[in-house]
Parts: C-alpha cells; structure tokens; sequence
C-alpha cells in the first residue's frame, strides 16, 4: 500500500487531508481552466487532432460540442442513476427497473446487517465505473467498501471530462439486485448508440466476469468491424464470439429511440435476463467523447450523421 493510500485510510483526518491534497492538485493542473480551454487541450492529447468549436465533424468532436452547448435540466435527471428511476418508472414502467434494496447518503452504512443476504451490487448515482458485485456478503471487506464509496462522493466526476450533466447531481449510494441469468452469470451490457432519435450501432459488453470482449453491431444486427475503446487500451483481440440479439432486442430499440427524441446523439443501456429486460444508464457522452475509434474513418462517418440542432 503505497503512503497515500496509507494516509486515506489513517481515520478521518488523514482522508480529508488526501482529499485536500487532490483537490489542490487538481484544481492547479486542470479545474482552474475554462471547460473549453480544458476539453481543447485534452482533446489534441488523446486525439491527435485539433478540436473544432466552429466546425465539429466526428463523433467525439461533437460530443464536446453538446457538453458546452447542451445544458437542459433533462440531462441532469437521466445521469442521475437514482432520479432516473422515477423518469423510466413513469415513462415506461417499473418493471423495468432493477430492484433498488437500499439507498444512503452515508458509506458507514454500508454494513451487513443493513444489506440483503441475496447477491447485490452497489454503485454510486453521480459518477461512472464505481461499483462493487457481492455474492456474498460475509467474504467483504466492508472496512475497504465503505472507504471506496466515502472517496468517490468527495468529488465531482463533472471535472473528470467536464460533462455538465454530473454537475448538480446530489451523490447518493444505491445497491441494486445483482441481475444473474441461468447460469449463474452476469448478463451481457447492451449499449445502444442513437443518433437523431434512431439507434444507429449497439456496443456489447460481453462476459463481463470473464474475458470482458466487445462486440458491435448495427441496428439489423449485422456485425461492424471497428473498435470504439480508450486511448492505450489493447484492442487486438477485444472482440469476442459472436451472439444472436437477446429476446428483448425489439423492446430496447423500441425505449431507446423514444429516449433519443431529446438528443441528436445519446447512448441508452439495457440488460437481457434471459428474455426479460431491464433499464441501465443513459449516457450523454460515451467514454467522455475521448475514446478512440480504430478504423478512425467510423469517429467521422457517425459524426457527419449528427444533427445538432436536434433535440
């Protein structure tokens, strides 16, 4: 364990001081800069190219354009994993909702007694990619969870990629049902790509627990070859095997796109357990509009689709 994570976890006082140590360093190297200021520079870094405000083309060009340009209130709720509960529940129904089984503004009370013997994921509302999976509560170190999660809500993940929708999001820590199909297993992660208010690619997170490959079709289900991953990830063998569109698939493009009248370019995520589905995430702004396309000629064909004033 390296001296500053010794410091975060020496009680409260060495947490806040590792927090304060951050929040200095990162408002010197990177908070004190405008959004546009910031995203430019980041974007010429990971891209090797530089971005366009006046003339946006690819697809991540135009999603830096719509966090500066696209500040609804909307956006705000979809982000929010806890609001948007209400919003799918109304909308579509609550059916489609995984089971919420506790909720808390507090990481200390993330403890056994308070959470279900059944298998469980936690997560934060307010940032992307912090979660835990429990199968099985006794084997945790609740010690290390609660420190995880009391960490993530000292920050506001708007600064990460300065998506303005994580802005205003009051953070809260939800444990969901832990979704498992027949076999045990997690299922596969559907990320439906929309643009003008129609689905245009669907991103799979496959095997998850397992080897974790990518797959990605189009709308007909036909197999684009092109990887859509972050900078120095290695995508020589990210595909995996191909799979047949889960029971559900109709009823996913069908909500998607019904979702994606508000957005010239939105990504709407869903599971399938075993024929039944359920609501992921709405997400405004793919991989912080920094992951990168490989053939790079795909970043501009998605783009040039967009319509920006479209809403």
């Amino acid at each position: 364990m390296s001296y500053f994570e010794k410091l975060k976890s020496t009680g409260n006082i060495g947490f806040y001081a590792a927090v304060l140590i951050v929040k200095v360093y990162r408002l010197l190297r990177y908070n004190f800069f405008s959004d546009k200021f910031y995203l430019k520079k980041k974007f010429l870094k990971i891209h090797g190219y530089p971005l366009s405000w006046e003339n946006p083309r690819t697809l991540n060009e135009k999603m830096q354009w719509l966090k500066i340009n696209d500040r609804r209130p909307i956006n705000t709720l979809l982000a929010d994993k806890f609001a948007v509960r209400a919003y799918i529940a109304e909308h579509f129904g609550e059916e489609f909702l995984i089971p919420l089984l506790f909720k808390t503004t507090k990481p200390t009370e993330l403890k056994p007694e308070n959470l279900p013997q059944e298998p469980f994921i936690i997560k934060s509302n307010h940032d992307s990619g912090n979660y835990i999976i429990v199968r099985d509560k006794t084997t945790v170190d609740w010690h290390s969870v609660q420190l995880q999660f009391k960490w993530s809500m000292a920050f506001n993940y708007y600064f990460q990629d300065r998506e303005w929708q994580y802005k205003n999001i009051k953070p809260c820590i939800l444990v969901e049902k832990l979704l498992q199909q027949k076999d045990g297993k997690i299922p596969n992660d559907y990320k439906l790509h929309c643009i003008n208010g129609s689905a245009a690619f669907v991103y799979v997170s496959v095997d998850r627990e397992g080897k974790n490959k990518r797959n990605i079709y189009d709308k007909n289900w036909n197999e684009l070859h092109f990887t859509f991953a972050a900078k120095g990830k290695n995508i020589s063998n990210i595909r995996g095997e191909e799979i047949e569109p889960p029971l559900s698939y109709p009823k996913m493009i069908e909500f998607a796109e019904q979702i994606a009248q508000l957005y010239p370019y939105v990504r709407v995520d869903f599971y399938d357990v075993d024929g039944k589905l359920y609501f992921g995430e709405v997400t405004h702004h793919h991989g912080g509009g920094f992951d990168r396309f490989s053939p790079v000629e795909w970043d501009l064909k998605w783009g040039e689709m967009i319509e920006l004033d479209k809403n």
